[in-house]
């Protein structure tokens, strides 16, 4: 295989990771390059919030002193569902699949019309 682009400038390690283990293994079209840097984007401003809750506390209070979940947390149930999303439109092999098969979805993400 060809030599692996570098990670978008400002990539965190999780991202990168995610960005030269996709790129060893498949050979991606340029609107799939496009999804791929959306999800090592997604991942590190996971890796952003998680920092935050981290440093933060899962709970937080509101101006009047009620409790709250953190809106990082919010945040990062949002971007995990965004990443589920580009990664299945990358179609990436679960594990179980052949190494370098990248099967062909079927259908529309919510089904076909009638």
């Amino acid at each position: 295989m060809s030599k692996v682009p570098a990670a978008p400038k400002g990539t965190r390690p999780n991202g990168r990771r995610l960005w030269v283990d996709v790129l060893s293994n498949f050979d991606l079209d340029e609107h799939e390059t496009a999804l791929l840097r959306e999800a090592v984007r997604t991942v590190d401003a996971l890796d952003a919030l998680d920092d935050v809750v981290r440093r933060d506390g899962v709970m937080t209070t509101t101006d009047l002193g009620a409790p709250r979940v953190h809106p990082a947390l919010v945040e990062a149930r949002q971007l995990k569902l965004a990443l589920a999303r580009l990664l299945a439109a990358l179609r990436m092999p679960a594990g179980d699949d052949e190494p370098g098969s990248r099967p062909q979805r079927r259908g529309a993400p919510r089904g076909t019309y009638a």
